[in-house]
């Protein structure tokens, strides 16, 4: 008697297991709680990808203070998958084995910007808003019209006084629009907190005072560091936004010794950044940090220095992504075409939230860095 219910109960699983697989896929509700994006301006996804450029390690065409030889023995490597490695260690050893990476045209993977310009405040705009402003045509275009997913988020009751942005550019508090989002915005020389009188921050804020900036205002991203790693131990953001500015100021100044210690620097202070998350309980295990550029830059002995649509190249970026709903499938090859316009639905969705509703002209979420089903 037995015996004779085994076929019956294999051909009812067999018609449930059909029925089963033609439902659609129910989405994975994210494990992210809180996000990060951060930016390094300007750096090339040829660095990224390929590490030091060997025509540039000397003083003609790099105008390199630094000897070359110094600066092969820190940063070379004749093969690129280790010089690069030695110029981004966190990126290549941690972001490359637990998340990914696009951007590497060697392999198949472009990631671009979709405003045609290519030069910084039309690249924030359309990494913010999701859509390229044809209106921001100039890096003093004034207050942005635009409203960034940032301060949609901060609107909602969820995220309301726990979305912080900070970075070294004072031109943030124009393209965040500081009066009407109403964000709190420390960057340039109010990056450092005045009210905050440990000893720590009055020696930064004494630091900043006396240092000699390259950029008016605009402080190291050494200084950056230091005030993101505090307001994260104090204040615990959900959302948060850290704008680094060295590697595209060094590059400016003609100067790839000191860019490629900014991106090393970089580098290191985002590993250090990940490293305070998974220390901190609230963040651990359900922060994703997303990390890219606003813009490329040219290429050869000249045009590397600048950038925009006069330096054919300076719309090709690169998005890293890692955390705890993003598969580990490292450095993307021969994939779809990534853009520029799709981080700020990508931020949103990590957080359960639909960006693309309020603003439908949006880029749209990059899904394979999102739980299945979105």
């Amino acid at each position: 008697m037995k015996k004779s219910w085994i076929p019956r109960i294999g051909a009812l699983a067999a018609v449930l297991a059909l029925c089963f697989a033609a439902l659609p896929a129910i989405a994975a509700a994210p494990k992210t709680r809180h996000v990060v994006l951060i930016i390094s301006d300007g750096l090339r996804w040829q660095e990224v990808f390929t590490g030091a450029d060997p025509s540039l390690l000397n003083e003609k065409a790099g105008g390199s203070w630094t000897p070359e030889a110094e600066l092969r023995q820190k940063y070379w490597h004749d093969d690129p998958t280790e010089r690069r490695r030695l110029l981004m260690p966190f990126l290549w050893n941690t972001v490359a084995k637990q998340g990914q990476l696009f951007g590497n045209q060697n392999r198949g993977s472009h990631a671009e910007v979709t405003n045609g310009l290519w030069f910084s405040y039309p690249g924030y705009n359309e990494i913010i808003t999701g859509v390229a402003d044809p209106r921001i045509n100039s890096n003093e275009f004034g207050l942005n019209p635009n409203t960034s997913v940032f301060e949609w988020l901060n609107g909602k009751p969820a995220y309301a006084g726990k979305v912080d942005i900070f970075g070294t550019w004072s031109t943030f508090h124009e393209i965040f629009n500081e009066g009407r989002s109403h964000l709190p915005i420390r960057s340039g020389k109010t990056l450092i907190d005045p009210a905050d009188t440990s000893p720590a921050n009055q020696l930064l804020l004494e630091l900043y005072r006396t240092t000699t900036r390259l950029e008016l205002d605009d402080p190291f991203d050494s200084f950056l560091y230091q005030a993101v790693s505090a307001h994260l131990r104090r204040h615990h953001p959900k959302v948060l936004y850290v704008g680094f500015g060295d590697t595209d100021n060094w590059a400016h100044q003609g100067r790839y010794d000191a860019l490629l210690e900014g991106i090393h620097h970089v580098d290191d202070f985002i590993g250090r950044l990940w490293r305070q998350v998974q220390s901190i309980p609230e963040y651990r295990g359900n922060t994703t940090f997303i990390i890219t550029t606003d813009h490329g830059r040219g290429s050869g002995p000249v045009q590397w220095k600048d950038h925009g649509v006069e330096q054919p190249g300076s719309g090709n970026i690169w998005i890293g992504v890692i955390g705890p709903d993003t598969a580990a499938l490292g450095e993307r090859h021969d994939v779809a075409l990534v853009t520029q316009s799709q981080i700020a639905a990508t931020l949103a969705a990590f957080l359960g939230e639909d960006y693309r509703k309020a603003q439908p002209k949006a880029g749209a979420p990059l899904l394979d860095v999102l739980p299945a089903g979105h």
